[in-house]
Formats: structure tokens, C-alpha cells, sequence
């Protein structure tokens, strides 16, 4: 059996600006069992103890490690950009 691997760069995304904003998160709950794991991103809202959920986010264990091994190399190779504005 062979072991299909989905690459985004295969596909053409298809992304409208008017409907999918950027909603930015003060705090990320994480939620693990069996199946799979269910992020909750949240805003602070002003200066109270309160948490408004903006998007709820559930996927596989499977894709879950993926995110996690993606995430950390991209953060590894971007590391020092912000202080610097040069590329690595």
C-alpha cells in the first residue's frame, strides 16, 4: 500500500479577504483525548478576567503532531527576522 503524502503546495487555495479575517488570539485552550484535539483560541476582552472564544479548531492527533513538527521548524528558520528584518 502506497503512503499518500498531501502537500499544499499541490493545491491552488482559494482565500476571500471580505469573509476569512485574521482573528488574533491572546490565549490558546487545548482539549486532548483518543480521537483527536479541539483548540479554543480566545481574546482577552479589555482589562477583566474574561475570554471571548473567536474559533474553534479540531483535528486528528495525527495532523495535530504535523502542526506541531511544521510550526517548530518555521519558527526555527524565521527565528531573529523581526530584530534583525533580514531573512535566513
Amino acid at each position: 500500500m502506497q503512503n499518500k503524502q498531501n502537500n499544499i503546495e499541490n493545491y491552488e487555495v482559494n482565500l476571500n479577504l471580505d469573509s476569512t479575517p485574521i482573528l488574533y488570539s491572546d490565549n490558546v485552550m487545548m482539549h486532548i483525548n483518543d480521537f483527536g484535539v479541539v483548540l479554543d483560541i480566545g481574546q482577552n476582552l479589555g482589562d477583566s478576567k474574561k475570554v471571548r472564544l473567536v474559533s474553534r479548531i479540531g483535528m486528528s492527533r495525527e495532523h495535530a503532531e504535523k502542526l506541531v513538527q511544521e510550526l517548530g521548524k518555521l519558527l526555527a528558520m524565521t527565528k531573529g527576522q523581526k530584530q534583525t528584518g533580514e531573512k535566513r
